[in-house]
């Protein structure tokens, strides 16, 4: 099987990136030079690493990536499911890092248009 490394653009990188993950076990994860993200269900690693790569300017080594199954809840007696969301965890290369305070900046940067 052929992978065409195929350049993203900008928009895209920040459409594949939804939010970091800022738990207490994805906290632990960034002494190993891991960081956690919640990413779109459509996004592949090759897309994942581009995107990294170009928003925070890192070297990625590694990606894992899951789909969390979307758990079942009842709300005033209707039944449903919440939706299923993509996680990818990327390993870093030695000495490069990204800001922990990412998540407010985040934030910021989504609101402005």
């Amino acid at each position: 099987m052929k992978v065409l490394n195929k350049k993203i653009s900008s928009e895209r990188a920040f459409s594949i990136l939804k939010k970091p993950i800022t738990t207490e076990k994805s906290t632990n994860l960034q002494q190993f030079n891991q960081y956690s993200f919640i990413v779109a269900k459509d996004s592949n690693s090759i897309e994942i690493k581009q995107a990294i790569e170009k928003i925070f300017k890192v070297k990625v080594l590694k990606i894992n990536t899951s789909i969390i199954r979307g758990k079942a809840k009842s709300f005033k007696g209707t039944f449903g499911y919440r939706n299923d969301v993509k996680k990818a965890i990327i390993t870093l290369k030695e000495g490069n890092t990204i800001d922990s305070s990412m998540e407010i900046k985040w934030c910021l940067l989504n609101l402005n248009p």
